[in-house]
C-alpha cells in the first residue's frame, strides 16, 4: 500500500495489518472520529477489548505510551504517537438503532456499525462479534457523577494517532457517521500503514 488511503465520509474498510506496521490514522480536516477495530489474523474470535484495555492501562484515557488489549489479555496494538489526545474506548459503533434512538427526524444510516459489518465480512467476523470500538478523535467526557456526554472533537486538522501491530491483525476502520460525535458534520478521514 503506497501513500495515504482515503476513508470516504460515513463509510468504512478494512484491511490486515501485520506485526510490527504502523498505522497512520489521520484527522485530516479536523473534528471527525474513527472507528477502529482489530482482530487477530490467526482468529477472528480475538478482538479488541476496552474493558481489558482499561484494566491492564490502569486508564480510559488512552494515549502515547498506552497499549489496546484483546479480550485473550495479549496487546494488539501499541499506540505509538498521538497528536490529538482524545478518544473513546466507552460507546460501540453507531448503527441503524443508534440513529433511530438519538435522530429520530433524521434519516436513518446503518452507521458504522453497518459499515464495519459489510468490511470486515471477507475475514470472517459477524456482525455479532464486534465489540465496542476504539473511537479515534471522540471527545467523551464523564461528568464525576458517571454521565457521559458526547461533545464535537477536540482534533485538529492534520492531527493523528499512529499505532503499532503486536501480532497480525485485520483491521476494520470508519469516518463516522454519527451527527453528534462529529459536531454535526461528515468528513473523510485518512490511513497509511508503513515499515515491514
Amino acid at each position: 500500500m503506497s501513500g495515504p488511503q482515503v476513508i470516504a465520509p460515513r463509510s468504512g474498510t478494512a484491511f490486515p495489518l501485520k506485526v510490527g506496521q504502523v498505522l497512520t490514522v489521520t484527522d485530516v480536516l479536523g473534528c471527525q472520529v474513527a472507528d477502529l477495530l482489530a482482530f487477530a489474523a490467526e482468529d477472528a474470535r480475538e478482538v479488541v477489548s476496552n474493558g481489558r484495555t482499561f484494566d491492564y492501562e490502569e486508564t480510559i484515557r488512552l494515549t502515547t505510551g498506552n497499549r489496546i488489549w484483546s479480550n485473550r489479555s495479549r496487546v494488539l496494538l501499541e499506540i505509538i504517537e498521538d497528536t490529538a489526545g482524545c478518544h473513546d474506548f466507552l460507546l460501540t459503533p453507531c448503527s441503524e438503532a443508534t440513529f433511530r434512538h438519538f435522530y429520530p427526524e433524521k434519516p436513518v444510516h446503518r452507521g458504522c456499525f453497518g459499515n464495519l459489518a459489510e468490511a470486515l465480512a471477507p475475514y470472517g467476523v459477524e456482525p455479532d462479534a464486534i465489540p465496542v470500538a476504539f473511537n479515534l478523535f471522540m471527545n467523551v467526557p464523564v461528568s464525576p457523577g458517571g454521565r457521559l456526554e458526547v461533545l464535537p472533537p477536540t482534533s485538529k486538522a492534520g492531527d493523528f494517532i499512529r499505532l503499532r501491530a503486536a501480532q497480525d491483525c485485520v483491521i476494520g476502520l470508519t469516518a463516522c457517521s454519527a451527527y453528534a460525535s462529529n459536531g454535526g458534520t461528515f468528513k473523510p478521514i485518512h490511513y497509511e500503514i508503513s515499515g515491514q
